[in-house]
């Protein structure tokens, strides 16, 4: 993209334009059959879901026009089912797990740059390790904890898996961010009499393109996770948008534009939280582990 750009720019300036080598040719267009193999079943979908069920055989593949053209999916999921209510319930756990986690992987992680303790390392592989090990693995210890508090199909008990889920990747992309803070800045501000909570928030701001980025690569998977609610909060007042989602695959079994509908309405916030957040998301990863 930025090879077009600057070719555009130089035939404007009336130069020549940079000639493409096969190898570039041959990258973008391979770049350009992976964008058009993970858009096109999520094009369909969305197509499809605009269309009758005779329309949707006939023509799985065309534009719906004036005569396919329907709604009535959407409105019979709307209707029949509990969607703005399961949108509720994973805007709440996504905002206050994506929230929490912030709130304590910021703080974790500058103890973990800033205090040179023995401990120190010992911690940090413990996150790391955190990463690498799935808490899926501990589902059944996670569930006997929630029955001992007495959290069971709550959302409560969403949120505090969810951080805990977080919380090791968070911190080992923040403690990447807090070392680039220059240390002459915190060792001037205790000079000048700050403490560590003072120091801790001048420091802050700095960072601020790190936290973006953690919130990024947090919050998708708590938004598309399933396992969790199905197990934790499969009851209607509780339900997420996935858990809605996979019970409308069954009871809209033979209903297409209704299922359809479904799977665009459980996806939709996905891909558009993806386009805005695309650009942290991708320095999060890039910068979060290589700096």
């Amino acid at each position: 993209m930025s090879a077009i750009v600057r070719d555009i720019g130089a035939v404007r300036q009336g130069r020549s334009p940079r000639r493409w080598t096969a190898e570039q040719v041959a990258t973008h267009a391979v770049l350009i059959l992976f964008v058009a193999l993970a858009l096109g079943p999520i094009a369909v979908v969305i197509l499809n879901s605009l269309k009758t069920t005779p329309a949707i055989f006939g023509g799985p593949f065309t534009l719906p026009t004036a005569e396919t053209f329907s709604l009535d999916g959407y409105m019979r999921v709307l209707t029949r089912g509990n969607f703005l209510l399961n949108y509720g319930n994973s805007l709440i756990v996504t905002v206050a797990s994506v929230g929490l986690t912030l709130l304590v992987s910021t703080l974790a992680a500058y103890a973990l740059v800033e205090y040179r303790v023995r401990a120190v390392p010992l911690l940090a592989g413990l996150f790391i390790a955190g990463v690498m090990l799935p808490i899926r693995l501990g589902t059944i210890p996670i569930i006997q904890l929630m029955v001992a508090w007495g959290l069971m199909d709550t959302l409560a008990a969403l949120v505090l898996v969810y951080t805990a889920m977080s919380i090791p990747i968070a911190v080992t992309m923040l403690m990447t961010y807090f070392r680039t803070v220059p240390t002459e800045l915190k060792e001037a501000a205790r000079i000048d009499g700050a403490g560590e909570l003072r120091t801790f928030r001048i420091a802050l701001p700095l960072v601020r393109p790190g936290l973006a980025a953690v919130a990024t690569v947090t919050m998708l998977p708590i938004w598309n996770d399933l396992w969790f609610p199905l197990i934790l909060a499969p009851g209607k007042a509780n339900q997420t948008v996935t858990l809605g989602v996979q019970q409308f695959v069954g009871q809209f079994l033979n209903d297409y534009p209704a299922l359809l509908a479904a799977l665009t309405m459980g996806a939709v916030p996905l891909v558009l939280l993806f386009v805005l957040f695309s650009r942290q998301f991708i320095r999060g990863v890039s910068q979060g582990f290589s700096k």
